[in-house]
């Protein structure tokens, strides 16, 4: 995080005691980044943070990876992964694995039952709510989130998903961004001293952080960890850990680590006299990865613009495409819709669908909503990849428009 926040009870320099009102020590935990030589917060705990009172092995939702051979566009239908919307599904241990490389992992979830309590030893997340609400409750606090939010929860902070169920019933919808590494504003938006600059797309404002953290009543209480591990199959492995007290026991912390809300909604897009390129839609970005998101917004003011992408070649990415909200003017013809994953491989040369390119002109404003994530390393198929797959996405601009 960029900013500095501090909740609860905390002693007035750090490294030094808190005493609780019967003289007991709390107990105080370093969470740093980058051995301790990067952004960090302290905790404070009523029970020993690392005390463990019995492990297992958690065995992983499919996480197996096959290229993407022969080099091809794709066209998954993330709904069509969840029959009977999600029912007791939850948003930890439900997820399907779409796409991923050695620096991401995108997968899917549609959840209407609380997680267990969760820890990615791995890397950083960011949780996008396509549908529905849940609240994010963390051992810094918790989090309200809802449709167009992203929550980014950062490496090792245990939580748990909890879906708040609608009038519908409908299930929370997550598309979700499993990084390697931390996931974090783009850096040109920052000062060097971490304050959002000028020209950055949203700020400090628009941020909502934890609510205060609190000491919860529990014993034996399971904490389901996804983590790096030599020899293992793609180098992940889950254990179970048993905590002989509630691992939410903070009374206080402060620091720049910690998980906060981001709604699209406030992101301030980038409009100009011709059609602008991806990265001015960027909104976080982490090792070997940048996400991106495309707004409503009012597009291209010369008279002789063509408002839909140009066709074009990422040479060196991957570009995915999370489709949610809106009508996306240039896949119409492709079968594309809301909760479409499109995958355009390095290698290929993508664009607009047949007629899209003319259509487009004189169009002023685009009602879209999608998320991008753009990957620097070539990405395989997960699981929910190959169940998703419409089989024919590769051929839609040579068969005309339907």
């Amino acid at each position: 995080m960029p900013y500095y926040r501090a909740a609860g009870t905390i002693p007035r320099t750090r490294h030094t005691q808190l005493r609780a009102p019967d003289g007991s020590l709390y107990y105080e935990e370093l969470m740093g980044e980058e051995g301790f030589s990067s952004d960090s917060s302290l905790l404070y705990h009523v029970s020993l943070p690392s005390a463990v009172s019995g492990y297992r092995t958690w065995e992983l939702p499919d996480q197996a990876l096959e290229p993407n051979h022969p080099l091809i566009p794709r066209h998954l239908r993330l709904h069509k992964l969840f029959a009977g919307d999600g029912a007791g599904t939850d948003a930890v241990t439900g997820r399907r694995l779409v796409l991923g490389n050695d620096d991401v992992r995108l997968s899917y979830v549609a959840a209407d039952t609380a997680s267990p309590y969760y820890r990615d030893a791995i890397g950083d997340e960011c949780l996008y709510f396509e549908a529905g609400s849940a609240r994010v409750e963390t051992v810094f606090g918790d989090l309200d989130a809802g449709p167009g939010d992203y929550v980014i929860v950062p490496r090792a902070t245990t939580h748990r998903i909890v879906p708040q169920a609608g009038d519908g019933g409908e299930a929370t919808r997550i598309y979700v961004i499993e990084g390697n590494s931390h996931i974090g504003p783009p850096r040109r938006y920052l000062s060097r001293n971490g304050q959002f600059l000028e020209q950055a797309l949203y700020c400090e404002r628009v941020l909502r952080g934890p609510s205060g953290p609190r000491v919860a009543d529990g014993a034996d209480v399971e904490v389901y960890i996804k983590h790096r591990a030599a020899g293992l199959p793609g180098g992940i492995g889950g254990t179970v850990h048993v905590c002989p007290a509630h691992p939410f026991d903070v009374v206080g912390w402060d620091g720049c680590v910690y998980p906060y809300a981001f709604n699209v909604a406030d992101f301030m897009p980038i409009t100009g006299k011709v059609h602008q390129p991806p990265p001015v839609h960027q909104v976080f970005e982490g090792t070997g990865f940048v996400i991106c998101n495309f707004v409503p917004r009012k597009v291209d003011y010369h008279p002789e613009s063509i408002p839909v992408p140009y066709y074009h070649s990422n040479v060196d990415s991957d570009e995915v495409m999370f489709y949610c909200g809106g009508d996306y003017g240039a896949r119409k013809g492709s079968g594309i819709g809301n909760g479409s994953v499109s995958l355009h491989p390095g290698g290929h040369v993508h664009g607009p669908q047949p007629g899209a390119y003319e259509r487009s002109i004189g169009t002023e404003f685009f009602d879209e909503l999608a998320v991008m994530v753009d990957t620097f390393r070539p990405l395989a198929l997960g699981e929910g990849a190959r169940a998703a797959d419409d089989g024919a996405y590769a051929y839609s601009w040579s068969r005309g428009e339907k």
